[in-house]
């Protein structure tokens, strides 16, 4: 995948139907991990795009770190909630996890840099995406999260992207 990719349009048009979904249930935080673990695994996100959706205390955060320490992230994993975005990396890689909860001004966009973030190699993970839609490119793939209660989670995987596809076949098999 190229770095191209992941170039905003300067139109904005409506959000693709995913070109594939799946649906699976997490039912504790080793379920979660394990899913972190194979997502680690898949070489088409070492250069991709992933949303996560969810409401407060879904587990997107958490998620995202079991992720990162499954691509060898070492030290403290911070939420991004207040930097809007916390560099990482691992084995070579470069990671930025985004939360846009906050995120009101699409000229921040431009001013923090973001647009040459997603225009580079790297895994780019994104909390409240929706929050800039209006300047970020399609998700390669999109995980929404749905918290059934303290423990049970119903996980929704959508691709966007051939990339997206590949990684979604690999929970399949």
């Amino acid at each position: 995948m190229t770095a191209a990719h992941h170039i905003p349009p300067i139109v904005e048009s409506t959000a693709p139907a995913p070109l594939q979904e799946l649906r699976m249930a997490w039912h504790d935080e080793e379920d979660t991990a394990r899913f972190a673990r194979t997502l680690a695994a898949q070489s088409p996100l070492r250069h991709a795009y992933v949303t996560l959706h969810g409401d407060l205390g879904a587990g997107k955060t958490t998620l995202v770190r079991h992720w990162l320490r499954a691509l060898g992230v070492q030290g403290r994993i911070k939420s991004p909630t207040y930097a809007v975005v916390e560099p990482h990396e691992a084995d070579g890689l470069s990671i930025w996890h985004f939360d846009f909860y906050r995120f009101d001004d699409p000229r921040e966009w431009e001013d923090a840099g973001f647009r040459d973030i997603f225009a580079s190699p790297g895994l780019k993970l994104a909390e409240w995406p929706e929050k800039a839609a209006a300047v970020t490119p399609v998700a390669d793939i999109a995980i929404h999260i749905e918290a059934i209660d303290d423990s049970r989670r119903q996980v929704t995987l959508k691709a966007f992207t051939p990339a997206g596809c590949t990684v979604l076949d690999a929970f399949k098999a």
